[in-house]
C-alpha cells in the first residue's frame, strides 16, 4: 500500500532540504494516509492525532535516511500518536463516522464506529496494522514496541472484542 502512494524520492530529498513546494507536496501525499491510520485508532481525536503526526513527520523529515521508507516511517509515527491521543482521551461514544473509513451505508458506519469505541486503543491499533495495513506480526510488533506473541494475543482479543461488541 505504502509504495503505491506515489511519494517520489526526489520530493522527499527536496523536502529534507527545506524546499517549501516539496514539503507541501509531501503533506498532500501523506495527509490522507496518516488520517486513515489515525481515525480508527484515535476515533474522535483522529483528526488531532493526524495533525500531530504530520507535524512530527515534517519536523523529522531531515532524519529520514531512506526515502523509500517514508510510508513505513510515517505509519510508525501515526500509530504511536493515535494510540497516545486515544489513551489520554476521555471515553466517548461520539465518533465522527467519516473518521472510520467506510463509505456508503451510513448506518453501517455508525455501527462500526460504535463497535470501535468499545475496544482499547492498543486493540484498535493492532486491528489497523494487521487487518487494514496488512502487516505481519513482527512488523506490527516493531511499530507497537511489543513482541510478536503480544501482537497475536492482542489481535485475538481485539477481533473477539469487536465480534462481541458487534453482536450486542
Amino acid at each position: 500500500m505504502a509504495g503505491s502512494e506515489g511519494a517520489d524520492a526526489a520530493v522527499v530529498r527536496a523536502a529534507q532540504r527545506g524546499d517549501p513546494a516539496a514539503l507541501a507536496e509531501l503533506m498532500e501525499i501523506l495527509a490522507p494516509y496518516v488520517g486513515r491510520i489515525c481515525g480508527p485508532i484515535a476515533l474522535q481525536d483522529g483528526p488531532d492525532a493526524a495533525q500531530e503526526a504530520m507535524i512530527t513527520i515534517l519536523r523529522g523529515i531531515r532524519g529520514l535516511r531512506e526515502p523509500a521508507a517514508l510510508f513505513g516511517w510515517a505509519r510508525v509515527i501515526a500509530v504511536r500518536e493515535a494510540v497516545r491521543m486515544a489513551r489520554r482521551a476521555a471515553p466517548s461514544s461520539a465518533v465522527p463516522v467519516e473518521e472510520i473509513g467506510t463509505r456508503g451505508d451510513s448506518q453501517l458506519e455508525v455501527d462500526i464506529a460504535d463497535t470501535l469505541t468499545r475496544l482499547t486503543p492498543e486493540h484498535r491499533a493492532v486491528l489497523v496494522l494487521r487487518d487494514i495495513e496488512g502487516l505481519d506480526e513482527a512488523q506490527a510488533g516493531r511499530i507497537l514496541a511489543v513482541p510478536p506473541g503480544t501482537v497475536r494475543s492482542r489481535l485475538f482479543r481485539a477481533r473477539r472484542g469487536f465480534r462481541k461488541a458487534w453482536e450486542s
